[in-house]
């Protein structure tokens, strides 16, 4: 089937190449789409105790999006600034959209513990569309930076949020930018010809541009977060790159083993040879995308459902796109000896590769390497013990952040302005006395350091803001508090909301559905690998490798980010957390990618195991099978990884600091399933293990070549 694919792609290529033009054409002008539909989701999950007590009390009591305002470094007396803020704020309540302004000059509001500053809110009205809040409060921050005051800072929840959003972006599109030129002039060097560095580029933006389309289209039937974008472009850049080499550097070797060969059964071989695992790879990785959505995350499920789509048509670019655009430049891909401008100094006595000296150790003291490779992984692993999750807050973004700093501001710098509460619904009025007995008996916790009765619900309602101690808002104390009101033997309905609640209920719910998540995942990869080499043993290595890979890479998350290691370098004030939600992302799509190079490798070593000498010693046609697939995949693998770090890189160096472990997490993973699982464990594994890698294949299994090509019969012993 890949055969003919290849064969009727290179005969059609300009039609096809028309068809892919056309798409990306489109793509593009309907990519913007995704852009203006992209929502955010809620904190809690669906259905989740602490998301229905907040939509129960935005229904009894609707309040309009907050803009809040410092105004320090001047004292609060002074005239020029008495008069500048009343002016300011008779402006800001002039403006459409807004429903109250609460400030210390006209509406009674709080005064500054040090007397030079003091606090305004103002509240946008209720029902205006997300643009149209937007729009409003960057109208009422221009008013409010017009105050004559030293310092003004802006903030509140919807700008933290349009400044994470805002940042998030820039920094995908800085870090995709700078990845995107050094890849061209990175491949340049590699394969030593400008044009043919561009194809796997080019196969990329392809992607990219039509999965923004369907995201719009998917966006409006599923809320689709805007990050989503984000793992579409990092997805499409990464894999369309990985799947190209894999394409154009099989089209070299198939060239170079012979030259006579016409074009169209050139590019034929090439699609049967690397289309396979491209294949192969592409359902594995949709694989790990599908596990995500397994998980019911609202934020996690727009990635996946984004990513998924990236995936195919990443897929679809490599056995499609990439061959029809070769068939067309094939003349200037020059061989792997031929000396380039971009790449003098070929011709010379080439050196193996990092892989095939590590595989040649590995096979050389195979029980060595394995266990000290396991080792080495397992050391990496051990942070995972300590690691620790929240949510991503405030402090996600960069200290000098005027959203962060207002923050700060106003939470320290006012007495009875604190952190966000723990609120508490119970059904019954404030007077019956089993209602305060129950708040009574809450407000006795030693995780309580204040509390206040919500005001304007109905009398039939009541609900207290519990601040919690500690100084955040999702710390121990605040978990604590949660956990105890919920264990309280109430006899009143109650239901417990804020972050430290929406905290612990998606904790809960991911916790819940993580084992269907790693089941869905284990058992369609397992059938997968299953299915490119007709072996149970390689695919439940395969597993136990890519899980190792997983648990080494959340360890040196939780070692740099957790435990702050990494602060000095990557530029944050490390919290002791990790994001709920980035051990899953990561995990899942470290498993993904993986698999990837696991795919490209397997398919090369059973296709040598394959066509062995049926009269060769068993054992050393596997350790041959082994050398000659890792020698032939190897410039694929190590040349594709160090693209893809390059394009990971870019947000492990940005500003935000979920943007910088989803980064070097991916990194991480990549450098050591690449390095130490790949070079070493793997191959030492497969020496060990010997026939029984291939256990239970049939006594005789043919090769089944490509049409076109001569048969090969071959056996498993």
């Amino acid at each position: 089937m890949l055969f003919s694919l290849g064969r009727r792609v290179s005969r059609h290529r300009l039609f096809v190449l028309l068809v892919w033009a056309v798409l990306v054409v489109g793509g593009g002008a309907l990519a913007g789409d995704a852009f203006d539909r992209t929502v955010s989701v809620a904190d809690a999950p669906a259905g989740s105790e602490s998301l229905r007590a907040s939509d129960r009390l935005d229904a009894l009591d609707p309040e309009g999006e907050i803009v809040t305002a410092v105004l320090r470094g001047e004292d609060f007396f002074s005239p020029t600034l008495r008069d500048s803020a009343t002016a300011a704020m008779s402006s800001i309540r002039s403006l459409p959209g807004v429903a109250e302004v609460t400030d210390a000059y006209t509406a009674g509001g709080a005064i500054g513990d040090d007397g030079r500053s003091s606090l305004v809110v103002v509240e946008l009205a209720v029902g205006l569309s997300g643009d149209e809040a937007v729009a409003t409060a960057s109208a009422v921050s221009g008013l409010l930076h017009g105050i004559d005051a030293p310092e003004v800072l802006v903030g509140g929840p919807l700008l933290a949020e349009e400044a994470f959003v805002d940042r998030a972006t820039a920094d995908a599109a800085l870090g995709e930018g700078a990845a995107i030129l050094v890849l061209v002039v990175l491949l340049t060097l590699a394969l030593g010809s400008l044009r043919i560095a561009m194809i796997p580029v080019v196969a990329a933006l392809a992607a990219i541009a039509p999965t923004l389309a369907a995201l719009g289209l998917l966006a409006r039937v599923v809320d689709v977060n805007e990050f989503a974008v984000n793992v579409v472009t990092i997805l499409g850049l990464g894999l369309a790159v990985d799947y190209s080499l894999l394409v154009v550097l099989r089209l070299r070797e198939e060239r170079t083993a012979d030259p006579t060969v016409p074009l169209d059964e050139l590019i034929a071989r090439t699609v049967a040879g690397a289309g396979r695992a491209v294949l192969v790879s592409g359902l594995a990785v949709t694989v790990a995308l599908v596990g995500i959505l397994a998980l019911g995350d609202p934020l996690l499920s727009g990635m996946a459902l984004g990513g998924a789509v990236v995936v195919v048509i990443s897929t679809l670019a490599g056995l499609t796109l990439v061959p029809a655009t070769l068939s067309l430049l094939h003349r200037a891909l020059p061989s792997a000896e031929a000396r380039t401008w971009a790449r003098p100094w070929a011709g010379r006595a080439a050196r193996e590769g990092v892989l095939v000296r590590s595989t040649r150790f590995a096979q050389r003291r195979p029980g060595v390497a394995a266990v000290a490779a396991a080792a080495l992984l397992m050391l990496f692993a051990a942070p995972v013990a300590s690691l620790a999750l929240d949510d991503s807050d405030i402090r996600s973004l960069p200290a000098a952040a005027e959203e962060r700093r207002a923050y700060e501001a106003t939470t320290t710098g006012f007495t009875g302005i604190g952190i966000e509460p723990v609120t508490v619904v119970l059904d019954g009025t404030i007077r019956d006395a089993a209602v305060t007995g129950v708040l009574d008996r809450i407000a006795a916790l030693p995780e309580v350091a204040d509390a206040d009765v919500v005001q304007g619900l109905p009398p039939e309602v009541t609900a207290v803001a519990f601040t919690p101690t500690g100084d955040s808002a999702t710390g121990p104390a605040a978990q604590s508090l949660v956990h105890a009101v919920r264990g309280l033997d109430s006899p009143v309905p109650l239901e417990v909301t804020g972050p430290a609640a929406s905290l612990i209920d998606t904790r809960d719910h991911l916790a819940s559905r993580l084992p269907w998540a790693l089941f869905i995942v284990a058992a369609a990869s397992f059938a997968l690998l299953f299915a490119l080499t007709r072996s149970v043993v390689v695919p439940a290595k395969a597993l136990v490798l890519a899980g190792l890979t997983v648990a080494s890479t959340l360890g040196v998350l939780t070692a740099v980010f957790g435990w702050g290691w990494g602060a000095p370098l990557l530029g944050f004030e490390p919290t002791g957390t990790l994001d709920v939600t980035t051990p899953l992302l990561i995990g899942l799509l470290a498993f993904g990618l993986t698999m990837d190079y696991e795919v490209f490798l397997l398919a090369r070593i059973t296709e040598r195991w394959r066509a062995r000498d049926l009269f060769a010693d068993p054992r050393s046609a596997n350790a041959e099978a082994v050398r000659h697939g890792i020698a032939r995949t190897g410039p694929v693998v190590t040349l594709a990884a160090v693209a893809i770090c390059i394009v990971f890189l870019g947000f492990a160096f940005g500003e935000l600091v979920a943007m910088k472990e989803i980064g070097v997490g991916m990194v991480v993973a990549v450098i050591l399933d690449v390095t130490v699982v790949r070079g070493l464990l793997l191959p030492a594994l497969m020496t060990l293990l010997g026939r029984a890698n291939w256990w239970p294949g049939a006594r005789s299994v043919p090769l089944v070549m490509p049409e076109g090509l001569p048969s090969l019969e071959t056996a498993s012993r």
